[in-house]
């Protein structure tokens, strides 16, 4: 009887809830775009990026003091400055995550990216203090991060009818990709041209002009929308029948902790932010110190590996609820297939470039497949929450992020260790402990993972804390 009753599909980039996934793409390519330029303009601000064990060698051009300050900030002070960010993402987690299910977002997350922003505009000044107050200003700068890229979650649950959801996340998810590939394109000529805080200043302002967009454009309900054509307020309304309108309940704490396949989401979720924020954090410093190249080519090199991450990512989704809509595979089987995808091919580009990569083309070639395969996760674990507890999407999100947010600020610090205290073997240490730690979560995530409603998310009569 509800299916007979559903209206006519709406046309799909024609309609506002393709325009709020294109919105939230922008929003995360600036967030990222201010997260990751760190990344690359730490080579020009510091006098060397190299381990101080190995012979010293010319990886920038001459670059005018004046427009590009240089500092001596050692190996350990560089990689605390570059994962200090965390800090304040991990510190925002559960509080939006729970709040997510309950407050409207609008507010909190149009704030939040103009802190970010405000805060990106003061990073350059920041600097010429010292190292320490660089690390407040990116530790708040990150807890404004983690609210917007936790809080949008929830927006989808009101947003996103579940024939959409692999496509519509996938274009929101695939501006984290993109974030870093406009950054790394454009920051090696910024400072050449312009100087490295010319970097910082440029997406803090556009992060502003965004934010303030956000406050006019967004609205929390599909229903509040008074230009939505009326059809596509009742398709997903409708759609969305027996997920929205269920009432709130307490958390099931003790359920959730028991729940194997939660676990499998929590676990990948751990795997891929400690290889992704591995990759992100020092492919430009790899590039820098294995390659000899100067940061114009650097920033060039380090974006193409997000290009095809971007694409990978949009893939993902389009295929993943094409597989699902001709019901080729089911939800479970679907979920597994692009989280392999996800997890283990960049295991094998990692190993192909330790010991395959014998000159310049076949390691960048590596870099690019091991960076951008990750993406295809996408369409896998990212979304498996949706189907397993839609009532808890934004709370299981911040969640597992908090775990793998946890594992990338590990992985980025003790990078930093590695490569300060064996430079000989470093990158071998790094690349095969990520490796070890995709594998594992992976097969945990393959015996464990379900692709329906779990019972503790289900209303009951006594859910409680």
């Amino acid at each position: 009887m509800e299916n007979q009753c559903l209206p006519k599909k709406v046309p799909g980039f024609c309609s506002f809830r393709y325009g709020l996934a294109i919105f939230l793409h922008f929003c995360n390519v600036v967030i990222m775009a201010q997260r990751v330029c760190l990344n690359l303009t730490m080579v020009a601000m510091v006098n060397s990026t190299e381990p101080p064990h190995l012979p010293n060698g010319s990886t920038l051009e001459m670059l005018d003091d004046l427009k590009n300050p240089v500092y001596s900030w050692s190996l350990d002070i560089q990689g605390l400055i570059l994962s200090s960010i965390l800090f304040g993402v991990i510190t925002a987690q559960i509080p939006v995550g729970y709040l997510s299910g309950i407050y409207p977002m609008k507010r909190i997350i149009g704030s939040s990216l103009f802190l970010s922003s405000v805060l990106s505009l003061l990073i350059p000044p920041a600097a010429q203090v010292g190292a320490a107050l660089v690390i407040v200003c990116r530790v708040l700068q990150g807890i404004a991060q983690g609210t917007v890229s936790t809080g949008q979650h929830g927006i989808w649950v009101k947003w996103a009818p579940p024939s959409e959801r692999g496509r519509l996340t996938s274009m929101t998810l695939s501006g984290f990709s993109m974030g870093p590939f406009i950054v790394l394109l454009v920051s090696g000529f910024i400072c050449d041209l312009l100087g490295w805080p010319m970097v910082f200043y440029i997406f803090g302002i556009i992060g502003c002009v965004l934010s303030l967009s956000w406050f006019l454009l967004f609205y929390d309900d599909p229903k509040d929308h008074p230009y939505m054509s009326t059809s596509e307020k009742d398709y997903i309304t409708s759609s969305l029948t027996q997920e929205v309108n269920l009432p709130r309940q307490s958390l099931p704490i003790k359920a959730m902790l028991k729940s194997l396949p939660l676990w499998a989401i929590i676990l990948n979720t751990f795997a891929f932010i400690w290889c992704n924020n591995l990759l992100v954090t020092y492919t430009p410093i790899f590039i820098s110190s294995v390659l000899r190249v100067n940061i114009r080519e650097n920033g060039l090199l380090s974006s193409l590996s997000y290009l095809f991450a971007y694409i990978c990512g949009i893939v993902s989704g389009q295929l993943s609820d094409f597989l699902l809509s001709r019901k080729i595979f089911s939800i479970v089987t679907v979920r597994k297939l692009f989280s392999t995808l996800g997890i283990f091919c960049p295991v094998i580009f990692i190993m192909c470039l330790l010991y395959l990569s014998s000159n310049f083309y076949s390691i960048i070639i590596f870099l690019i497949f091991a960076n951008s395969t990750l993406s295809f996760s996408f369409g896998g674990y990212f979304i498996n929450a949706l189907d397993i507890a839609p009532r808890y999407y934004g709370f299981i999100k911040a969640i597992s992020s908090l775990f793998g947010l946890i594992g990338g600020l590990i992985s980025s610090t003790m990078a930093g260790l590695i490569l300060n205290q064996d430079p000989e073997n470093a990158w071998h240490i790094i690349f095969f402990l990520m490796a070890g730690i995709n594998v594992a979560c992976l097969i945990f995530y393959l015996l464990f993972a379900k692709g329906e409603i779990q019972d503790w998310a289900e209303e009951t009569e006594n859910t409680r804390l």
